[in-house]
């Protein structure tokens, strides 16, 4: 078929990686289709328990492989992602229960695989933490992985070719990225997966255009198909016309222009036009992370999720290995500010799944510092370790979903006796480590100031703030496109939040995605915050608008914001604000 008979038609996703990419359809197959149910007679059980553990031999083989033949430039989250798919592997849900399923059904070994997959699924959609919820999908791409194998499919070739190829696929594990790499696709799309996604920081690590939750792009794109991936909006437009490449491809060279100009404020401390200083730090997963943070000129890491530590293991993470993770990053970092925020998991989220407790509302249930305190000699393992690290370098400890000071003051005491035993072995750490709290709870935002009094520093969660404050769960597809950071309750929490903070001089800051939203951050420094901690991606595009800011320019606009009761009407003042 001709190119000018081709349908040209648009798809609509979550961009997770900047930037615009133009070149062809490489289409990757999506084994777990194919999978199909059969009996298999007694007499063959033994051969298909055998095939089985064969196939997850090969599969183990490939991943060692791979990691071993990881180039010395390679991403640093490549290595954490095969780990992590390795250990997967070893589990005994996924290498040892689909042998159970064979025996008792008499199905064939893809068959029992597939269920298996389902049962572990349906165990991760539970999770209300959208990262950790995420996860889901790195069990599914090792299934994939040894169902391909299973089914005798060989690894997916690609032709060498002079232009850009954009790979489509259902989804995209590390392994195979990793050996993708070297063909060097301009963008990933898949049908699944989140901004949180391995998918996602795999995307962002490598610095491509990434598009996630397309749903049927694997459907409706064919193999050499010339399409556009437009990372900053999430569109894809398949069969551009010519006025429309014309223009993507103007877009093209704008956007990598300006990402050059960018990276020219890598050394350029963040000010603005009336000399206010702002710090602009760095979310992180792992420690790894951190090279990431420095190369864009993070002034620090504002907040650690401790959770990657804890994910796809059946037990919890001893205090030495805690305390070599911490004390890697702070090391790292060199002196700079490391804020490390404590276990964030759920009754919902535990470590065995097997023993979860049932909730009708994980969001409103056991989780964060509620889970800790209800499990003192885990919340104590890790302060230890956060504690010793701190010796390393200038940490922070930072609480996560405080709602009431009693949970506060339960933690100070709980802090205190992890320094008590440290003490007494004659462990040094510093004496002087500050206390913060995440404020993501209406309730905390409201009685802010309380919080400020008996704290070091505030840090606002706002994707949480704005899920609980408007009552949405913002993964909800049905409902997601209520989720308004914008929302003048939303801003005046905020707004509270900061003031309360800066009233008794107690460091503030915003560690959620407002802070990495452009659009937001006039409006932040007008509210008076000096701090935004986001993804490492995001900093130079903060720094460039903190640098064309004049804050006694902005304030009367950004009054006018927080004296609107409409979102209609305040969605127009921010783009005055920005303008």
């Amino acid at each position: 078929m001709a190119q000018s008979s081709k349908v040209s038609f648009s798809m609509h996703g979550v961009g997770v990686s900047g930037g615009i990419a133009i070149g062809n359809a490489h289409l990757v197959t999506n084994a777990l289709v194919e999978v199909v149910h059969y009996h298999i007679p007694k007499k063959a059980l033994v051969a298909e328990i055998l095939r089985f553990e064969n196939a997850l031999a090969r599969v183990r083989q490939d991943l060692e492989v791979i990691r071993e033949q990881l180039p010395v430039n390679a991403p640093a989250e490549l290595t954490a992602f095969i780990n992590t798919h390795l250990m997967i592997l070893a589990d005994k849900h996924l290498s040892e229960e689909p042998k159970a399923i064979i025996e008792q059904e008499l199905c064939n070994a893809e068959w029992a695989l597939k269920q298996q997959m389902h049962e572990l699924v349906a165990q991760f959609e539970l999770i209300e933490d959208e990262y950790l919820r995420e996860r889901k999908q790195d069990v599914v791409q090792v299934v994939e992985r040894i169902i391909k194998v299973l089914l005798g499919h060989p690894s997916e070739a690609v032709q060498p070719d002079e232009s850009a190829m954009i790979l489509v696929a259902y989804d995209v594990s590390p392994a195979d990225a990793i050996q993708f790499k070297h063909h060097q696709f301009a963008a990933f799309i898949t049908d699944v997966g989140g901004a949180t996604s391995h998918t996602a920081i795999l995307a962002r690590s490598l610095s491509i255009p990434s598009i996630v939750a397309l749903h049927r792009a694997r459907d409706l794109i064919r193999d050499g198909e010339l399409i556009i991936v437009d990372g900053n909006y999430g569109i894809v437009i398949v069969n551009p016309d010519k006025d429309t490449l014309a223009e993507y491809r103007l877009r093209q060279e704008q956007w990598e222009l300006e990402q050059q100009k960018l990276k020219r404020l890598k050394q350029t401390r963040a000010v603005t036009l009336d000399g206010v200083e702002v710090e602009l730090h760095a979310n992180i997963e792992v420690p790894s992370d951190v090279t990431k943070a420095k190369s864009v000129g993070a002034t620090g890491i504002g907040l650690y999720r401790t959770e990657f530590l804890f994910m796809n293991r059946r037990e919890m993470p001893a205090e030495e290995e805690q305390f070599t993770a911490y004390r890697t990053v702070a090391e790292m970092m060199k002196g700079l500010p490391v804020t490390i925020r404590t276990l964030d998991l759920g009754a919902d989220k535990q470590m065995n799944p097997d023993a979860a407790r049932s909730c009708t509302n994980p969001a409103l249930g056991l989780r964060a510092i509620r889970l800790c305190l209800s499990e003192p000699q885990i919340f104590h393992t890790q302060l230890r370790a956060i504690l010793r690290a701190s010796h390393y370098g200038k940490i922070k400890i930072l609480i996560p979903m405080l709602s009431s000071l009693s949970e506060l003051r339960q933690t100070v005491t709980l802090l205190e006796r992890a320094k008590e035993s440290l003490r007494a072995e004659n462990i040094p750490f510093d004496e002087e480590i500050k206390l913060g709290g995440m404020i993501e709870i209406p309730a905390a935002a409201i009685n802010a100031e309380a919080f400020a009094r008996e704290l070091d520093f505030l840090s606002i969660g706002t994707n949480d703030l704005i899920q609980y404050a408007l009552a949405i769960d913002r993964t909800d597809d049905a409902v997601s496109y209520l989720y308004k950071p914008s929302h003048p309750a939303v801003l005046k929490l905020i707004e509270m939040t900061i003031k309360a903070g800066n009233k008794l001089g107690k460091p503030v800051s915003v560690c959620g995605e407002m802070a990495g939203d452009v659009d937001f951050t006039r409006l932040l420094l007008s509210f008076g915050l000096r701090q935004f901690s986001m993804h490492p991606a995001h900093i130079l595009t903060i720094k460039r608008q903190v640098l064309q800011t004049e804050l006694e320019q902005a304030a009367p606009v950004a009054r006018k914001i927080m004296n609107a009761y409409d979102i209609d009407k305040i969605e127009p003042l921010l783009a005055k604000l920005n303008q």
